[in-house]
């Protein structure tokens, strides 16, 4: 395979194929650059000898992308979110101040625990920051809770998240860990459900369950405490989030294991109610993890405890 050459792969080029795409037009995108439009086309000619597309063909209006360029739209824009990403970080962080972007990493029954109070700190401190969240997904298999999420471990260190926030146990030394809060699963169902009445092992058992799962597996950690007890379960549906498995509870008879913290924020709106589960199940760490090299970066740092500080406030 012949080695790219990257003196060739100016990033300004980029930064011009972004403006384009967002314009749809050789004038602006021009004016918003403060470029001539020669200047423009003649960038536009380079872009598209070094990506081997034209890329944006004329139309009565300005231009239309071509399914190259709408491809292409994606890996562009992250490639210049984290150069923009490594040049701020070359200035002292003032986080008044700061137009980074972060990305953390969770599942999605945590993020939505730190997201809000995160948001509302970053609204009073940082008001420049983003932050992107980036949905960890656990690999199918049957590991255990915590070994689930090690898969987001080699994500950090190829820069795909700057954070990750899930149960993650027993990181190797090269990462940072910090316990966020503990979480454990209640049992969720509309409010006259039998269940809800009354909770107990034989009506959880004699119920119909949601279970949550991204590969559509219908055992969870919950069917091996109930073989415990020689007990089993009946599964009618799996569904890949939490939110659909809420939103599901409240409209039917089904009911659904969930962490806590979660129904806690959300199970007002939806009317359900939540009940302990009738089995000795045990809590999860949840903790922010990120490379202990990437605190070397300000930015990094502060995030790390803002994260802390917005679930403990």
């Amino acid at each position: 395979m012949n080695e790219i050459n990257l003196a060739r792969a100016d990033l300004n080029l980029l930064a011009l194929f972004e403006v384009i795409l967002g314009e749809r037009h050789l004038g602006r995108a021009a004016a918003r650059l403060n470029l001539t439009p020669s200047a423009v086309s003649h960038g536009l000619s380079r872009l598209r000898r070094l990506l081997n597309d034209p890329l944006f063909l004329r139309v009565p209006k300005g231009v239309m992308p071509t399914a190259r360029a709408l491809a292409l739209a994606e890996p562009i824009a992250d490639v210049l979110a984290r150069t923009r990403n490594v040049l701020a970080t070359a200035e002292p962080f003032d986080p008044m101040t700061s137009k980074r972007r972060f990305i953390i990493g969770a599942p999605d029954g945590i993020s939505p625990v730190f997201l809000a109070p995160l948001l509302a700190r970053l609204d009073r401190r940082a008001p420049g920051i983003d932050i992107g969240i980036r949905q960890l997904l656990p690999p199918s298999g049957g590991q255990s809770v915590e070994q689930a999420w090690t898969p987001a471990l080699s994500e950090l260190e190829r820069g795909a998240m700057d954070v990750a926030v899930a149960p993650i146990d027993g990181a190797p030394p090269r990462f940072v860990t910090r316990v966020l809060y503990e979480e454990d699963f209640v049992v969720v169902a509309r409010r006259r459900h039998p269940f809800a009445v009354k909770p107990t092992l034989q009506r959880f058992c004699e119920a119909r369950h949601i279970v949550v799962s991204m590969t559509a597996d219908p055992r969870g950690f919950l069917d091996k405490e109930l073989a415990k007890h020689n007990a089993t379960r009946d599964v009618a549906l799996t569904v890949p989030d939490f939110g659909s498995a809420l939103a599901t509870a409240a409209d039917t008879d089904l009911i659904v294991a969930m962490p806590r913290r979660f129904v806690a924020m959300h199970a007002a709106r939806f009317a359900v109610v939540a009940r302990e589960v009738p089995l000795r199940v045990r809590k999860f760490s949840i903790r922010a993890v990120v490379p202990k090299a990437a605190l070397m970066d300000a930015g990094l740092a502060w995030l790390f405890d803002e994260l802390r500080a917005a679930v403990s406030s």
